[in-house]
């Protein structure tokens, strides 16, 4: 319903892609990197509906969830997960992959918009347990680009 406008916001924002679309796969973890500003969202959403991919999601914290902030984020593919679940995050997001046919998991492996030194290692944990592929996609704000990766699946080596 929204592909008219993202796909303008895309044309008229100069954003290109480089890479094969992942519109083939029906389930993998996507992280996305690097997350330092809430404009990746938007470009994250943009790039969603350009490709036409709507089994798309991410998560965030459930407290951004409440309001009309949650009504928009659960309606642009958000899904609320507990952080202080004594399940964890790796579980509620395997059991997200259990539930659904198709789920595409987007996430940052940083877990946070500062500035990291190392990833976590969660992402690693949801496509190994959940048996998905994992796809890398690099914003580069500079050149407007979203770079795409060729899926690959997890080892036992971290």
């Amino acid at each position: 319903m929204l592909y008219p406008f993202w796909k303008t916001w895309w044309k008229l924002n100069g954003w290109s892609f480089s890479g094969e679309s992942p519109y083939n796969i029906k389930r993998a973890v996507v992280i996305v990197g690097p997350h330092t500003s809430w404009k990746d969202l938007i470009v994250g959403l943009a790039a969603r509906n350009v490709l036409k991919i709507d089994h798309i999601k991410f998560m965030g914290k459930k407290e951004l969830f409440r309001g009309p902030l949650g009504w928009f984020l659960s309606s642009a593919g958000g899904t609320p997960v507990d952080r202080k679940n004594s399940n964890g995050i790796v579980k509620q997001a395997v059991d997200l992959f259990n539930t659904n046919d198709e789920f595409i998991l987007a996430l940052s492996p940083e877990g946070t918009r500062k500035k990291v030194n190392r990833l976590r290692t969660g992402f690693y944990f949801i496509a190994k347990n959940a048996n998905v592929p994992i796809v890398m996609v690099g914003l580069d704000f500079t050149n407007k680009q979203v770079i795409i990766s060729e899926p690959f699946h997890t080892t036992d080596d971290k």
